[in-house]
């Protein structure tokens, strides 16, 4: 597309934009009728340990979005002569689950409890029980029923619950409301109704420690919306939260918002039966569209829903790339001590490329990656740890390669659960997320690990937002009766770019070789989580 016509698509709004509040880094992409990204704008931040609990602050939150649109508006500005004034479509998206609990004010009645947290493991364990059907402890109906559990005093007081996307939502658009991807993390989803499952509401509702509130459990979820559906209109309080500098105006059609996951789907184009996609972030989890009931309730899977409500089982772990980050922050640190200085993707390719000449099995080393608790392996609280024997073969390829396995071990003890148990078999694996920037390298590991050939599409590196924003131009371009699959399939990915890296048989030798070593040695790491205080 020519710069005179996005230039027009901007003057006239005929332009989506997608916003995610990922966990390192809040994003804003500006994409064009074909789909194609046009100017973008981020900010970064990380999440606070405070009083014990994970959480981001309102304050950090409006700053970050603020700040990212404003970066994204001056790249319009400066490639396009256009001021941005007018967007047809907007769509919010942000990381799932977690604990936002407002007061009939409108008020926040405790700080943002994000996903990352692991305090509520009775509310889980019994809500697990109770429904016969898994409840982790992500899940904001496990954060609720902790607090109640806890006889925390402020909920009583509880007049609306929602998600980190779902409170953004509301404050653009004055709409409750959230995808039915997002609200199957906040409680469970009957896919046939496209709604909470009727029965674990009333189940709940029940419960005598639950029934001395005034609230109605009904009353205090926001409504759940499928994706294509309108979810309101950018309101003008809305479109000044966004630009406080005024050139924006209200009006804007928005999309249901979205979890990460959802969007994750929509940006691999994984959201058919037998399909499935990874995301490697901070985080790591697999979605895989499921085309038969599980067998059985499974702590380490989570039954979540794509962006129109088809069952999903989900392998979730907390722990993926901030290790790394932390390893590869210290090589630079070194590298600027002499003199040197490196751009990020330099650096992280040189370090990833050098991983190849490394042993199949990481030459003996291990590396738990928990900056916080795992869920998978029941770990809770994070102590980043490496080790070694005498014996290992310790050198800088070794190492690296070690990082990349740990990254993607509780994912693939994880997804042996779905491919030996459940014999669940898929059409296609696509993943995504900042680990694959640097080409093949993590994408091979990823391959070995899983023993399941990975495709990464050339969009790989655009992400949630972008996704977000397809999103939003679903809702406002679809066609009648134009299914999400088929808008996808025929219209976003007709001719996509997109990469295949087949396992390796000595990788998968290797990776199997270094993730028996890992199971092996997590007693240590459940020493490190009990003798080292934080």
């Amino acid at each position: 597309m020519s710069t005179e016509k996005i230039a027009q698509d901007v003057e006239s709004g005929n332009i989506s934009l997608g916003i995610e509040l990922g966990s390192t880094r809040i994003k804003a992409v500006l994409v064009t009728p074909d789909f194609k990204t046009i100017a973008a704008g981020s900010y970064v931040w990380e999440n606070e340990l405070k009083d014990g609990v994970w959480t981001y602050s309102l304050e950090k939150v409006w700053a970050g979005i603020q700040a990212s649109y404003q970066d994204m508006a001056a790249e319009v500005q400066t490639k396009y002569g256009v001021t941005l004034t007018k967007i047809g479509a907007v769509g919010v998206s942000a990381m799932m689950h977690g604990y936002m609990a407002f007061n009939k004010d409108d008020q926040l009645l405790v700080p943002f409890r994000t996903w990352r947290n692991n305090i509520t493991e009775q509310a889980a364990d019994d809500l697990t029980k109770l429904f016969d059907f898994n409840i982790p402890q992500r899940w904001s109906i496990a954060h609720l029923y902790q607090a109640i559990l806890n006889q925390e005093d402020h909920v009583k007081d509880v007049s609306f619950l929602t998600t980190l996307a779902g409170y953004v939502h509301w404050q653009l658009s004055g709409e409750k409301v959230v995808g039915i991807g997002d609200a199957s993390g906040i409680f469970p989803i009957d896919s046939a109704t496209k709604t909470y499952n009727q029965d674990f509401l009333d189940q709940f509702r029940g419960l005598k420690s639950v029934r001395q509130y005034l609230w109605n459990i009904e009353d205090i979820l926001p409504k759940v919306l499928v994706a294509g559906e309108p979810a309101g209109h950018l309101t003008t309080d809305g479109a000044k939260l966004l630009d406080p500098h005024g050139n924006l105006t209200a009006g804007s059609v928005m999309a249901p918002p979205e979890g990460d996951a959802g969007t994750g789907m929509v940006g691999t184009n994984a959201v058919r039966e037998r399909t499935g996609n990874i995301s490697a972030g901070t985080s790591a989890f697999s979605m895989v569209v499921l085309d038969q009931p599980m067998k059985t309730v499974h702590r380490d899977i989570d039954l979540v829903t794509t962006p129109t409500g088809l069952p999903v089982a989900m392998v979730h772990t907390n722990n993926c790339s901030s290790d790394i980050n932390a390893w590869v922050n210290l090589f630079k640190e070194f590298a600027q001590t002499i003199g040197v200085d490196l751009k990020p993707d330099e650096l992280y390719g040189a370090l990833f490329n050098k991983s190849t000449e490394g042993d199949a099995d990481a030459g003996g080393l291990l590396n738990y990656s928990y900056l916080s608790g795992e869920n998978i392996t029941k770990m809770t609280a994070g102590r980043p740890l490496f080790v070694r024997t005498p014996n290992s073969h310790f050198n800088l390829a070794n190492f690296v390669k070690t990082q990349l396995y740990a990254a993607f071990a509780p994912l693939k003890i994880g997804m042996d659960i779905l491919a030996n148990e459940e014999h669940i078999h898929l059409d296609s694996l696509i993943a995504q997320g900042g680990l694959f920037r640097t080409p093949k390298v993590g994408q091979q590991v990823l391959a070995d690990s899983l023993n399941t050939p990975i495709t990464v599409m050339s969009t790989a590196s655009e992400g949630g937002p972008w996704g977000m924003a397809v999103l939003g131009f679903y809702v406002l371009n679809k066609n009648a009766n134009e299914t999400l699959e088929d808008f996808l399939d025929q219209r976003v990915f007709a001719d996509p770019e997109s990469t295949t890296l087949e396992p390796n048989p000595a990788g998968v030798k290797g990776s199997n070789a270094f993730i028996a070593n890992y199971k092996q040695g997590l007693a240590i790491e459940g020493q490190a989580v009990d003798r080292l205080a934080d």
